[in-house]
């Protein structure tokens, strides 16, 4: 019993679930970049490992021995990548592991270009964001507005615009009636109130 005390066995499971939403977008997101620049020198190794059996005739790849760290990103750009990742909502996190994804798959780029291109998903996803938040706040703010006063809505209801009506007055028909035209200009379309119909 003394042991479990020292061991810290029967602590509660609530330090699993201290770090925010955001720290865990952060990490995963940036796991994914290091997974990708990593596969970048994995394939990066096997095309020079064929270009180097093509080029001798013999496959040496079981002599050649790599280094355990290839390409490493800076630690001022890692900190600026971590700070944008920091930024993007966790529902968007997804879409930009997928996006990020296929250009890695449609560019094939080196390891050094893998922080760029991933620069370049995270500055769309934010710019995403913002229209998305701009969008929002235009619609409250749309939504909080006084709407149009209702008489204007009454009179929008109960007026009608009938252009194509068959008791429609027309010049041909004052002309052959021998009648004075009306005032009325034969361009505009007659209004007339519900209480007509």
């Amino acid at each position: 019993m003394a042991l479990a005390s020292w061991f810290g066995w029967n602590e509660p499971s609530s330090r699993i679930s201290q770090r925010s939403p955001m720290e865990m977008v952060t990490e995963t997101l940036m796991m994914e970049l290091d997974w990708q620049i990593k596969e970048a020198e994995k394939q990066q190794r096997e095309k020079e490992n064929e270009y180097r059996k093509i080029k001798t005739g013999v496959d040496y790849g079981w002599l050649v021995s790599y280094p355990k760290h290839g390409y490493d990103i800076s630690p001022g750009e890692r900190l600026q990548l971590e700070d944008i990742c920091s930024k993007i909502h966790p529902s968007y996190c997804g879409p930009i592991i997928i996006r990020f994804r296929q250009l890695i798959a449609e560019y094939e780029p080196e390891p050094g270009e893998i922080p760029r291109l991933f620069r370049s998903v995270l500055h769309d996803a934010t710019e995403k964001i913002k229209e998305e938040e701009e969008a929002k706040k235009l619609a409250r703010q749309w939504n909080t507005k006084n709407k149009t006063s209702l008489s204007l809505t009454t009179f929008r209801s109960r007026i009608r615009i009938s252009p194509f009506s068959s008791d429609i007055k027309t010049i041909s028909e004052d002309v052959e009636k021998g009648m004075e035209p009306t005032r009325r200009m034969w361009s505009m379309p007659e209004f007339r109130d519900n209480k007509d119909y």
